[in-house]
């Protein structure tokens, strides 16, 4: 006899059997028994959690000759044949490759006649949301008035692609995610009958693995079983097999990020890649580790949201102490951007060199987190009483700055048009109004700005520090400002940015040819 995979050999047969979804396993139940069945179900939820196997027992317990508490049998013919899937009363139909019209229209002849044994005809239709919209169209009807003997019940797993007409018709059940606990009390309990020596440690592992799907952890424990088939399935074995890293290692690699040990990370990550460990996974463990620590140090009571044993706990409090939150949140940035690009890398390595270069040398980026990364280990090292040498940047603008006090020589006055001059006013009048209203990176970047004309319906923002100036520089930041501008004053004024020249001054003032004239009591003669 052909082995029978683990997924499909422990499908449940009954609602008994069915793991973590209590909710709807009692309401489909009292439906059933009070006989009040509906004509048209929509099961939604992630992969792996139960919708076609509860699709299945419901069309069963429907049918059932004699069923208990809402439950099928499982005993009569009906039951059996259901189950052997040679019940011509349930059809399962695969929308990802029967989506067109000609497939809903047969369904719609076939409703016409009752069933030949039972009291319903069920149809599941699996990925519904892969049905055209000629399908979806012509299913409507039939959805919405179908015969007293007819019920559907239509599975997906993106619900957001389901026309509003159809979900109207259906009831909808929304499937969770099963827990970890809830999935190592299965997998626990089937391997005692498959007699099978396992550590907790390693369905654990498994069950994180799964992220909520039961059948997926089935299928991860079918591996790892089968890879060191007749040895007890140990938590070293689970991690080999699966490609995954020890949390050692994360504990290792995050103090090496935390004290800006640059080669020892890369060190470590080569580590991996002579082990054969999968770079994709660890990116998402590491991120994971990174959730646990930012965790512990948010919450008061991390409880069970930590998933972990109390000496892990321990451990991830004492790394706890090398990072503040901001820091932890742009770490788990960097790592997410990373997941997300190696989907579709070929240099994995390279990628995730790069990030952690990133994590180690804060100054590398431009963002205010990094900012505030870069301004917490300057006051950490004042703390520590470790002095700073100033930059030669720093040195020549104190040095300009003196200069410019000592020579006091009156601010320069220039002549705006009229229509430059009021856009000019307007702005440098609700400047800091602006700034403080669009908040985030602005507000901190642009505090000490200067707004000054630059043409026609322009302005140029200046700045005084380079690092701020990377920020408002950016397309989407002047981008923000502008629609701000226009959509609160009704002005449409470009904005341009530059950063300031070290002997600059920006105290000019500017002021319409009237008042220009007045001041200087003479006539002022345009030439050509």
């Amino acid at each position: 006899m052909s082995y029978t995979a683990l997924y499909r050999k422990w499908r449940p047969s009954s609602f008994s059997d069915v793991k973590g979804q209590d909710h709807i396993v009692q309401t489909l139940k009292n439906q059933i028994v009070s006989g009040r069945i509906g004509h048209a179900y929509l099961f939604c939820g992630t992969r792996g959690t139960g919708k076609t196997s509860i699709a299945k027992i419901f069309a069963k317990a429907v049918n059932c000759e004699q069923p208990i508490n809402g439950s099928p049998c499982g005993e009569c013919r009906t039951c059996k044949n259901i189950a052997a899937g040679a019940s011509l009363n349930v059809v399962e139909i695969d929308a990802a490759s029967n989506n067109g019209v000609e497939n809903i229209r047969e369904i719609r002849e076939e409703v016409q006649y009752p069933p030949t044994e039972g009291k319903y005809r069920v149809y599941i239709i699996d990925e519904v949301h892969m049905l055209s919209t000629g399908a979806f169209n012509a299913l409507l009807k039939t959805l919405e008035e179908p015969p007293s003997y007819v019920i559907f019940i239509l599975a997906t797993t993106e619900v957001q692609k389901i026309p509003v007409t159809v979900l109207s018709r259906c009831q909808r059940y929304d499937f969770k995610r099963i827990t970890v606990e809830t999935i190592v009390k299965h997998l626990k309990g089937l391997l005692e009958t498959e007699q099978t020596q396992v550590e907790e440690r390693a369905l654990t592992y498994i069950a994180r693995a799964a992220d909520g799907a039961l059948r997926d952890a089935l299928s991860l424990l079918d591996q790892c079983i089968a890879f060191h088939y007749g040895e007890p399935l140990t938590y070293d074995l689970v991690l080999d097999v699966l490609g995954a890293v020890d949390i050692t290692v994360f504990g290792n690699m995050f103090r090496a990020v935390a004290e800006n040990r640059t080669r020892d990370c890369i060190l470590a990550l080569e580590e991996m890649v002579i082990q054969g460990r999968e770079l994709g996974q660890f990116v998402i463990d590491f991120i994971w580790y990174l959730r646990n620590l930012l965790l512990l140090k948010s919450v008061d009571d991390p409880g069970n949201l930590l998933d972990m044993s109390a000496e892990n706990q321990n451990i991830l409090k004492e790394d706890g102490r090398l990072a503040d939150q901001e820091t932890l949140l742009r770490y788990i940035r960097v790592f997410s951007d990373l997941s997300n690009q190696l989907r579709y890398a070929s240099q994995k390595r390279v990628l995730i060199e790069v990030a952690l270069i990133k994590l180690t040398r804060p100054q590398m980026e431009q963002n205010l987190d990094s900012i505030l990364q870069r301004i917490s280990v300057m006051e950490k090292m004042l703390e520590e009483g470790v002095v700073m040498a100033p930059s030669p940047e720093a040195e020549s603008s104190k040095d300009t700055a003196a200069s410019s006090a000592r020579e006091m020589t009156p601010a320069e006055r220039i002549s705006l048009p009229k229509g430059q001059l009021e856009d000019l006013n307007l702005i440098r009048s609700e400047w800091n109004k602006i700034i403080r209203e669009l908040g985030g990176p602005i507000r901190a970047s642009f505090r000490d700005t200067v707004v000054e004309p630059a043409g026609e319906s322009c302005l140029c923002v200046v700045f005084s520090d380079q690092s701020n100036y990377m920020i408002g520089s950016r397309e989407s930041t002047i981008s923000e400002i502008q629609s701000y501008v226009e959509n609160h004053y009704q002005k449409s004024i470009t904005f341009k940015v530059r950063l300031r020249n070290g002997e600059e001054r920006l105290d000019t003032i500017y002021v319409s040819d009237e008042e220009l004239k007045a001041n200087i009591l003479m006539d002022i003669t345009i030439e050509d």
